[in-house]
């Protein structure tokens, strides 16, 4: 059990390292008719270490309303490698936290300020997430769950897997 809580550190780190300088995820959001809507949303944080990662948008949008009927949401980052979240959105009510983010890019996209009641911000905590890392002649796929069903899987014995809980903690 040391050993699996070393390795999850070990790939949420990684997974940190490889999104930490790309700007931009597509927010996959599941519409009222089940489809997959995505949508570029510029990351304000990644806390992997408390398994959160910060966006900000507007309440009167279809990505809101989506998230709303449904917190489900995947995250696709791609760069120097690929990475993939999926996770459950929650949005947050913090106007310390919204004005630490707030920057001109966003004035200019949004086309408002902080301070608008209309400005929210979207935290979402990873359950699943894969990686490719580019280069390799062989990709290698890390995959973190947040809960584990079972301790065995189907995915059991597969050495290009790893596996990640981010409600373990070290002891």
């Amino acid at each position: 059990m040391a050993d699996q809580t070393s390795e999850n550190q070990e790939t949420v780190k990684k997974i940190k390292e490889l999104i930490k300088d790309e700007k931009v995820a597509m927010l996959t959001t599941v519409s009222p008719e089940g489809k997959l809507m995505s949508r570029p949303m510029q990351t304000k944080e990644v806390e992997m270490d408390r398994g959160e990662i910060w966006f900000i948008t507007e309440k009167d949008t279809e990505k809101y309303r989506d998230i709303q009927r449904n917190p489900a949401v995947n995250l696709a980052y791609a760069g120097k490698s690929y990475v993939s979240i999926s996770g459950t959105a929650e949005f947050v009510s913090d106007d310390e936290k919204k004005e630490e983010f707030w920057n001109k890019i966003i004035e200019k996209v949004l086309n408002t300020s902080a301070d608008n009641p209309n400005v929210v911000l979207v935290k979402v905590k990873p359950e699943i997430a894969e990686f490719w890392e580019s280069g390799l002649s062989v990709k290698t796929v890390k995959e973190f769950v947040k809960k584990m069903a079972s301790s065995s899987s189907m995915e059991e014995g597969n050495d290009l897997k790893d596996t990640v809980n981010f409600n373990e903690r070290p002891r």
